[in-house]
């Protein structure tokens, strides 16, 4: 497994597990890993089957499997308590990562929290009347790259690994579709990192062990969701693809913390990165059961 290991220069910082999703890489997440370094000793893995960790091998990596290879990295790196943080598929991942490893994870921060209105919590109020309709566009309008990767992974697999422009083509599609950008990707995020993104996807040969991860997670998608005791924050980003309603995410969720912006879409690490890592340094600052320690650097 491949992973980024930044030292914070405070010792006493405290370790930070961030996650990208799909279809990121650890690239999605370069312009904020040394601002965080101020404050947080930062680990960013690879996905298994995503860029430098994969292809994966075997059957099995499904969001669980994956939490516990991060609860596991965190131990053999000496790290008995830290925080994590993610979007996409890593926000699904960190959330397991807090319920299996609630002794040791100390806090989540997350940009989704995918959670569908519960029985008793009707009626709505108008934004989230808003933000269902808008989930229901995602449903009817983008889901097809979902549905495919979900049931037919190693199809596409085929087509993509065999070209370089489908594997871009594929990609740049969700960046013009979940970005703050007016269908020009390239006015919410930089060109070149967007490119060297798909690069990372074309040159490990890594869609098809990439999209396994949405066949392998789909069975689990049906369980009832486990409640998570850890403390979690939330960051609300207007153009991301779904956007959470806290109302629904409390039924199942510690969140402590709750912010809502008015610019950026679903890569926020790529379209706002100083809004991210203020809300990512904010959150944590605010759990009292956190040192003051780690954040001895910043006033």
């Amino acid at each position: 497994m491949h992973f980024l290991h930044v030292r914070s220069a405070n010792p006493d910082a405290l370790p930070l597990i961030a996650t990208h999703g799909w279809p990121g890489s650890l690239v999605e997440l370069l312009n904020i890993i040394e601002p965080l370094s101020e404050d947080f000793q930062v680990v960013v893995p690879s996905i298994p089957g995503y860029g430098f960790s994969g292809p994966t091998r075997e059957k099995g990596w499904n969001v669980e499997r994956v939490a516990r290879t991060w609860a596991e990295l965190m131990s053999r790196l000496g790290y008995t308590r830290y925080g994590a943080h993610s979007s996409d598929w890593g926000s699904a991942i960190t959330r397991e990562l807090g319920r299996i490893d609630a002794e040791h994870a100390a806090a989540l921060h997350v940009t989704m929290i995918g959670m569908p209105p519960q029985p008793g919590l009707e009626p709505y109020t108008e934004e989230e009347q808003r933000r269902l309709q808008h989930g229901q566009r995602y449903q009817r309008e983008l889901f097809g790259y979902a549905a495919i990767q979900s049931t037919r992974p190693q199809t596409l697999a085929y087509a993509l690994h065999d070209s370089p422009v489908g594997q871009l083509a594929w990609i740049v599609e969700k960046f013009r579709d979940w970005t703050d950008s007016a269908d020009i990707p390239e006015d919410a995020v930089d060109r070149d990192q967007m490119l060297t993104n798909v690069m990372v996807y074309w040159l490990t040969g890594t869609a098809g062990s990439a999209a396994r991860l949405y066949y392998e997670s789909l069975a689990a998608r049906v369980r009832p969701v486990e409640p998570s005791p850890t403390p979690t924050g939330v960051a609300v980003f207007p153009k991301d693809l779904s956007l959470s309603v806290r109302r629904f995410a409390e039924a199942a969720n510690t969140i402590t913390h709750w912010s809502e912006f008015d610019r950026g879409g679903h890569f926020p690490a790529m379209e706002q990165p100083d809004l991210l890592v203020a809300d990512i340094r904010g959150f944590f600052q605010s759990l009292p059961e956190i040192s003051r320690s780690s954040f001895r650097s910043r006033p």
